[in-house]
């Protein structure tokens, strides 16, 4: 199960990259903290039980963020 958090974290790292590259710095800073939370729980090894249970609060504070963002911050139509 570490070893998916690692992938994550690459995954995300690529991605963080991608979004540097294409000039958007808020999306970037946002998979870079991503990426160092990933990497850091993948190496702690921890229980399969507990890295599901930190998965899930991950999910959930995303989640909650996103629908934030998506109700009260965006405008549609905006650039």
């Amino acid at each position: 199960m570490d070893n998916m958090f690692k992938l994550l974290g690459f995954w995300t790292g690529i991605f963080a990259v991608m979004f540097f590259i294409g000039d958007m710095l808020t999306a970037s800073l946002l998979f870079v903290a991503s990426t160092l939370f990933f990497l850091l729980l993948g190496y702690l090894n921890l229980t399969e039980r507990m890295y599901m249970y930190m998965f899930g609060a991950y999910l959930m504070i995303f989640m909650v963020g996103f629908s934030y963002y998506a109700t009260f911050i965006h405008v549609q139509g905006a650039h």
